[in-house]
């Protein structure tokens, strides 16, 4: 006659107790044996990075048409007429100055986290909403007198100092805190504004309504303040 053991012993065996174990006889059985494990935590990052980067990119690629960056790449674009290098250049400083930006948003967004600070990155926001509406200029920018590369490089970073664009990618990465993630969304919305700019010169400045463009930039950038304000960073 089985003891109760042994009916314990077959029932395990059998499969009929998923999630219990028996101490010493096997393991216990996870409940979604046959189906694909709940989404744990580890899954969340990845759609806060991939959010993080699509608003960089579309944020800044507004902010940048008609931006004084813009205009220098049309201004150098002019100027020596080789394309693939001036690229590069404007690639490499863009590179270096967002991720110097990120970092330093990011930082100081963790070391002086609270609801104030969360109030002044919105107003922030709502402060660059305005500025995008202002046009820039193309009069005193450095052009250099190096290679075509290093001239870029080095106009395209001193220029940016300051700049909109960069103070987007400040306030980006305080608010998604992702460095990396921000970093490449200004960096691929500065080449998405810029590489038209490089090829095409100043018809690329004609043909889009420049008005419309800095309406649509300063109203992402007053939602995203205004959601700051709303439900804090995390928001």
């Amino acid at each position: 006659m089985a003891t109760g053991m042994d009916r314990v012993v077959r029932r395990v065996r059998c499969g009929e107790a998923p999630g219990r174990a028996v101490p010493g006889l096997t393991r216990p059985t996870p409940p979604w044996r046959g189906r694909p494990p709940p989404p744990g935590p580890k899954d969340r990052p990845l759609t806060a990075e991939l959010h993080a980067f699509l608003v960089s990119t579309g944020l800044v690629a507004l902010a940048e048409i008609g931006d004084k960056t813009q205009l220098l790449a049309i201004l150098l674009a002019a100027r020596f007429r080789r394309p693939w290098p001036i690229f590069c250049g404007i690639l490499v400083a863009t590179l270096l100055n967002h991720a110097l930006a990120a970092a330093v948003g990011a930082a100081v967004a963790e070391l002086l986290s609270g609801p104030w600070f969360a109030r002044a990155v919105g107003l922030g926001f709502l402060l660059m909403a305005g500025w995008a509406l202002v046009p820039d200029r193309a009069d005193a920018l450095p052009t250099g007198t190096g290679g075509v590369f290093g001239t870029t490089a080095l106009a395209f970073f001193l220029v940016e100092m300051g700049d909109k664009t960069q103070v987007a990618t400040a306030l980006l990465a305080a608010r998604h805190q992702a460095v990396v993630a921000v970093t490449a969304g200004t960096t691929l919305g500065m080449m998405l504004a810029n590489a038209p700019a490089v090829w095409l010169g100043e018809r690329i400045t004609r043909s889009v309504p420049l008005r419309w463009v800095r309406l649509c930039a300063a109203a992402l950038f007053a939602a995203l303040g205004l959601s700051v304000l709303a439900f804090g960073l995390g928001g």
